[in-house]
Order: C-alpha cells, then structure tokens, then sequence
C-alpha cells in the first residue's frame, strides 16, 4: 500500500523504480518499495522500518513502514513513537487478527490520537461492501476499550490503486476519503503537545564574539528574547539575551526549532542540563512509575544497573519492581515478575541521579526513555513516565510545614488495626503532632462509597487511601492508615509514591481473628453468604519485611503502639 502510494504520487526515483522491476517476479511489486532488506524480500514480510519522504501541494509527509508481526513489536514501536496519526492496514480476507489489536493499543499507549483503518484486497472480494461493513463492526468491538480516538476506515486496493490516491470507480457504495485525501486532512496537533519550555541542553558552543552558548532542540514550548528561565540542576535563573538560530538575529523560537540561547547573565551550563519555563518546571525525581516495551533478548533483570537514557541525559538506573504485565488481548494488566521479549511491563524504576522529566501524557520527549544494557550496548526496552516521585529532600523544601509521613497498618479483619490506629493517633497527637487517622472501614462509607468488594474495587479503594495519605503527608501530617490491604504489589506501589511510609503488620493468626470476630464477617463469609473475603476464599499477601510487626496474639495494645512509636522516634523523615 505504501509502495503504491508512493508510486501514484511519483515520489520515486527512476533508478529506484528500475531495481524494483528487476527484483519482482511477476509485473511490478510494490511492496518492494519499502521491503528491501534480503530477507524481507525472500520472507515476503517486513522486518525492519523503512522511512519513505514524500510531499504533496498540501503537506510534506514521513511515512514509517513497521512490520506486523509480534516478534518485530520493537520496530513497530521504534515507528509509532514519533508519529501524529497511524494506518493500520487489514486484509479483507483473513478478518481481524491479533497483531492488529495489539498494534492499535500500542500505538494508542505512545500518544497517537488519529487512526486510519486501511481494509486492503477488496479486489479478492470483488469490490463488494458487506466484508467490509462486517469486518469494521468486528474491529469496532475490538477497540472499545481504548478511549478518545478517531476511527476512520478507507476500503482500498493497494494491487490496483483503488482510493490509495485515486478514488475508485469500483466501489461507489464509499463516499467518504481516499487515503491521500485522509493524510491531507487530517488534524496533527499532538495531544501530548507541551505549552511550557523545554530545552535540554546538548551543547556548549562559543559564539563569534566568543560568548558562551547553549544549543539543543526545543521540545516543547517556545522562548524569546529578555525571558527569565530556569536552568536545572542547579536552579539558576537567567535572561535570554539571544536565540541564535536559525535566524541569528530571531527573537522567538519554538519547538521543534534547534536554538542555541546566549543569557544576559554568566550561569554554569553544561550538556545534560535542562533549561526550562521557570514557573511551570518538570518534576526533578530518581523514582518514577514507568510502562516498558521490553525489547532485550535476555529477560528483564530487577536491581541489575542499566543505563537509562532520557533526552540528552544519561545515568544509571535499575528497575526496582515489576508492578504488573498487560495481556494485550484482554487489555488487563495481571501481576509478574518475569519479563521478556515484547513484553509490556508496569514497573517501578529508580536512578542514580535525578532526572528533569514530565509525564509522557504531557510530553512525548521528556516523558520517554530508553533502557541500555552497559554490558552489551543493546537497546533492551523503550519506557514512557507515568508518575512521578519527588525526592524526600525536595519535598521537604516544598513544605514549609515540614515532612509528613505514612504509618500504613495492614492485616486480616480483626487483627487490631483499628485499635493500635486509634491509640497511636492519641500518643501522637498528645505529643504535639499533626495527625490524622484513615480508617478503612470509614473511608469505605465516604470516599469509596458506591465501590464493590471486587478485586478492582478494592485495588481502587486502597488507591484512593494512598493517594488522600499521599496529599496529607506532603503538608507534613504524619498519616495513620489502618486498611487490610491484602496485596501486596498495591502496598508497594504506594510505598514508592509516599516518602516517610512505614509499613505496620499487624499480625494475628486467623484462627485468632476469627475468635475475636466483632463483626461477625468471618461468619457470613464461612456460610457463603460473603464472597472474595480475606483470609477465607481471597489470599492475604503478608508484608516480606514490614518496618514494624505487631502481634497482637501474644502482646498488648499499649506493647504495640510502644514498638511502633519507638521506631518512628528513630527516623527524621516521619515527625
């Protein structure tokens, strides 16, 4: 189809064109155009990305050619992450099949918006209107799942040229688009557009008049001339005297402009540094939440030091946890932690040094990274940035109330969370600390009211606590949760995100907590009457090495709450 495109634009060279000849067995192959690797030609499929420029009176186009296959998603990946609209092409013979669901949601997940669905070989249906309304409704089904884009499907014959550039005489029954008239019309403007400043640094250059420069790409924002901005690291702020490119006398640039800014006032610069909208700066963290689109031939290593690669700035990095893998299929994300080969991964990563990044939602390129194995030089994984953690020192300087923090309590249904909770917010407050108690059984009938009791609604249930405890804790309140809590990746999760978090276990046996039953939960729950409930019919995934343990079969409440306070009076980041 791309091979056609090309050829009915005239975008390719005679000499070019001559090869394609010699190379087809049988009249002219189009495919060839862009498949022209030997293997690709011998396999009949494509393997790597082919980049094709091509221009009309209209616009000037990169089209990426990106293989179908699973075991090629690394290419695929490679191709979508830089472009504004995809084609996804279908045969109209075989129907629906994996790779195009996957391909789809992939490039969804990189930030294109636009989407045109190709349905190709309608000549091997003669033309006829019915596989085509069938095979766009099953399709339709498909990506249900997947919100806020455009579907635009084009009945074509890439064989014959029908609606590629030409609208086809043989199928009437279509009013709508050729795909050259698609391409012209549609709207490019990224929804992962930044308004703010953005300008890593790639070099430091000296001027004809032998002042120093800063050059790079912006990639996002735009600055002028006598603008006040921010250097990071190190906080400095200067004035733009001068853009210097490409016009060396512009007062204005934006992105994707290459510059090269002169400031009025003499700050420490160097490669690496980013330099940024002072009022609207990115997050500066060594930890972030991140998906990975593994690529690595070996599996996916946790705590092994990688180099992560983050617009012009390079540091050592490790995955710390792998949070979850989405099975593409069912878009579901199910717990792991074996990763491998097209893989995708939720996972938590941690730097050596900090990074200068927003999320991928706001900006492709600084929301984006590569991971690089240092001992092979191989390209293992392609990452986009969810969330962000500030450090706990950063932090702190954001809060003039200083640093909060987070005593999670967790264990079965009548443990004793609820009782140590409420002492220990008592003892707290009595000495003088801004405190607050978020019970679980309380928030279930405020913040997470109309949430059921499946495994979904009570991930989101936590979420929710975490994020509240998250908030308090940033306005140094130091925050009690007593929550059941029974998964244990979720607690991780919030442990990452919540600085000062102390993880409590409160530890009875069940045996023990089904005596002491208040509630008479366990009871329901042993006659059926209650489904999923923890302990019985759903795991409890006890806490691998909790700050503190607290068994409350063998101590008292006031042994406890003693043990918990006796740890917190040791640590300067929960006060």
């Amino acid at each position: 189809m791309i091979g056609r495109l090309l050829h009915d634009q005239q975008a390719i060279y005679d000499d070019q064109l001559d090869s394609v000849r010699r190379a087809s067995s049988n009249g002219l192959d189009f495919a060839l155009i862009t498949d022209g690797l030997r293997a690709e030609r011998e396999q009949g499929i494509t393997i790597d990305v082919a980049y094709r420029y091509f221009a009309t009176p209209r616009r000037r186009f990169i089209v990426a050619d990106t293989p179908g296959h699973e075991q090629y998603t690394r290419n695929m990946v490679t191709g979508a992450s830089t472009a504004e609209a995809a084609v996804l092409l279908m045969d109209v013979t075989r129907g629906l099949l994996p790779q195009t669901h996957r391909h789809a949601y992939l490039s969804w997940m990189l930030g294109i918006r636009h989407f045109c669905v190709a349905i190709n070989k309608m000549d091997a249906v003669a033309f006829d209107l019915e596989p085509f309304e069938r095979l766009r409704e099953e399709f339709l089904r498909l990506v249900r799942k997947i919100p806020g884009c455009t579907w635009t499907f084009i009945p074509v014959s890439a064989l014959e040229g029908d609606n590629v550039v030409y609208r086809s005489q043989k199928m009437p029954w279509h009013e709508g688009q050729t795909l050259l008239e698609y391409l012209e019309t549609i709207d490019p403007t990224d929804a992962t557009h930044l308004r703010w400043l953005r300008l890593p640094v790639q070099s430091v250059i000296r001027g004809p008049n032998g002042e120093r420069r800063y050059a790079g790409r912006l990639t996002a924002g735009s600055v002028k001339c006598g603008d006040q901005v921010l250097v990071l690291p190190s906080h400095q702020t200067a004035h733009v005297a001068s853009i210097g490119a490409p016009d060396p006398d512009a007062q204005y640039a934006f992105a994707p402009m290459s510059i090269a800014l002169a400031f009025t006032e003499h700050v420490d610069v160097s490669r690496a540094d980013m330099i940024v909208d002072r009022r609207h700066p990115p997050s500066v963290s060594r930890r972030f939440i991140a998906t990975l689109f593994w690529m690595g031939r070996a599996p996916l290593a946790t705590a092994h030091p990688y180099e992560l690669k983050h617009t012009t700035h390079r540091v050592q990095a490790e995955v710390a946890r792998v949070i979850s893998k989405l099975e593409i299929d069912k878009i579901e994300h199910t717990e792991t932690d074996a990763i491998a080969a097209n893989d995708i991964a939720r996972v938590a990563i941690e730097t050596r040094r900090p990074i200068y990044c927003d999320s991928y939602s706001e900006a492709r390129e600084t929301g984006g990274f590569i991971l690089i194995d240092p001992l092979t030089n191989e390209t293992v994984a392609a990452g986009t940035i969810e969330k962000v953690f500030l450090d706990r020192g950063q932090r702190a300087a954001a809060n003039s109330g200083g640093q909060g923090g987070v005593v999670w309590l967790t264990g079965l249904s009548s443990a004793g969370k609820t009782t140590i909770g409420q002492e220990l917010f008592d003892r707290l407050r009595g000495l003088g600390h801004k405190v607050e108690l978020l019970d679980g059984d309380i928030v279930r009938q405020r913040l997470s009211k109309g949430l059921g009791f499946s495994k979904e609604d009570r991930d989101e249930n936590i979420r929710r606590i975490g994020f509240v405890a998250e908030l308090l804790a940033r306005n140094g309140v130091t925050v009690i949760v007593s929550a059941i809590s029974p998964y244990r990746a979720l607690r991780d999760e919030i442990r990452l995100a919540i600085p000062g978090f102390v993880e409590v276990y409160v530890n009875a046996p069940l045996a023990v907590c089904e005596e002491r039953d208040v509630k008479g939960l366990y009871r329901k729950a042993r006659a059926g009457e209650l489904h999923g409930f923890t302990g019985v019919d759903d795991p409890y995934e006890a806490p691998l090495q909790p700050e503190v343990e607290c068994r409350t079969d063998l101590e008292s409440v006031e042994s406890s709450v003693q043990k918990i306070l006796e740890y917190l009076e040791g640590r300067t980041d929960c006060r």
